[in-house]
């Protein structure tokens, strides 16, 4: 038989299953010829017959080993055939040029298949089969052993094909099994590290959130708080009722932003990306009496998280603009075309070195995370002042 891609242990179970049947019709007639052949009554004749008996049984039992090893199939073959025909001529039993051939056939059909090689092997054995029968009969009786083989031979061969795609159907069942738990294994694996990757990336997220609402909310009010001090300083009494009241407004905005962040670490989408903007540089002005250009064409339809990034980066912008820059004027532009937005927030202060900052100050860092999952740019140039630069796909 062509053994299956399994354990050596296994194919050899099922191969002797398969041939328990065979061995026990070839011990019935060798019990039947010797029962029914005077000739092997006499004792080296009866010994010679059960010999070779016992080498052909054992050799069927062997073949799986045997055939391992490509040149010994040929071996085998034709040392079978021979084997078989001294049986059977000895036995003088027809029952044995159907069973012994028969055996055969349906074995080389098993390890050849219906091949050039199987075909000859086929007609090899029925050769030494016909040949047997006409020594025991006459030419004459050939027609009987015709009219016999013929359906003998479909059975043999409907019989091994179906039992080899049944052992076929068997292995791709086990080798899909295999192969399911492996990707089982594979999905609890991956599975495993999305869910570290999520925990990892909601975390970064809940930090660039807690940044954009609490430490930019209170980093407005306190430049509007010392604002108002440095007017009280000085007496301008209505200048400091204006800072209180867009400090208390800005409170109000930063808690309703915390909350909203703390509720589900999710901004509400922005219907009006040039009010916001503009509420923000208001808000800048005020607070730090720096004037600010603003301008924008910008005319495409913009995504809510890219209306979100550019209000985050801009506002981070003018926060650090504010505490670090010591500007005179600042200018943010935003330019869009059919494939890219451009903003720009420029200043004329002091510069910085961006390799160089402190330990604790996320702001740019949370910039330039936010545009990066945006599949966008940020650059920083310092000339004459600051230059942020970030492109963002749309």
């Amino acid at each position: 038989m062509k053994p299956p891609k399994e354990s050596p242990f296994k194919i050899e179970q099922d191969y002797r299953i398969f041939f328990a049947f065979m061995t026990l019709i070839m011990i019935g007639m060798y019990v039947m010829s010797i029962m029914t052949n005077p000739a092997l009554h006499q004792f080296w004749n009866a010994v010679l017959f059960t010999i070779l008996m016992v080498v052909h049984v054992g050799l069927h039992l062997m073949v799986i080993r045997i055939i391992q090893v490509p040149s010994r199939k040929t071996l085998y073959i034709i040392g079978q055939g021979l084997l078989a025909f001294i049986i059977t001529y000895l036995s003088q039993n027809t029952g044995m040029v159907f069973s012994l051939y028969m055996a055969l056939i349906g074995e080389t059909i098993g390890f050849l298949g219906i091949s050039r090689k199987g075909v000859l092997s086929a007609l090899y054995y029925l050769s030494l089969s016909l040949f047997n029968f006409v020594l025991f009969t006459n030419m004459d009786s050939a027609i009987y052993w015709l009219l016999t083989i013929i359906p003998v031979v479909i059975f043999v061969g409907m019989y091994v094909t179906l039992y080899l795609r049944q052992m076929e159907a068997r292995e791709k069942a086990q080798a899909l099994a295999e192969k399911l738990e492996t990707a089982n294994q594979q999905l609890t694996e991956y599975a495993a590290r999305v869910e570290d990757l999520t925990i990892a990336a909601e975390r970064q997220r809940m930090a660039r959130e807690l940044h954009d609402t609490l430490s930019q909310g209170l980093a407005g009010l306190i430049l509007q708080l010392e604002a108002a001090d440095a007017h009280l300083m000085n007496n301008h009494t209505e200048k400091v009722r204006a800072i209180i009241s867009n400090a208390m407004e800005q409170a109000r905005a930063t808690l309703t932003d915390a909350r909203r962040a703390i509720d589900d670490l999710r901004q509400p989408s922005l219907d009006d990306l040039d009010s916001a903007l503009r509420l923000e540089i208001s808000r800048f002005t005020d607070a730090t009496g720096i004037p600010c250009d603003y301008h924008s064409d910008q005319t495409q339809p913009i995504a809510d998280p890219v209306k979100e990034t550019v209000l985050r980066a801009v506002t981070e912008a003018l926060t650090n603009i504010a505490h670090h820059a010591h500007a005179r004027n600042v200018a943010v532009n935003i330019q869009s075309n059919d494939k890219n937005l451009l903003v720009t927030i420029q200043d004329d202060g002091i510069g910085f070195d961006a390799s160089a900052i402190p330990s604790g100050h996320y702001g740019l860092l949370g910039i330039r995370e936010r545009v990066r999952l945006i599949n966008g740019s940020f650059e920083i140039q310092n000339d004459n002042g600051t230059i942020l630069k970030i492109q963002i796909p749309l």
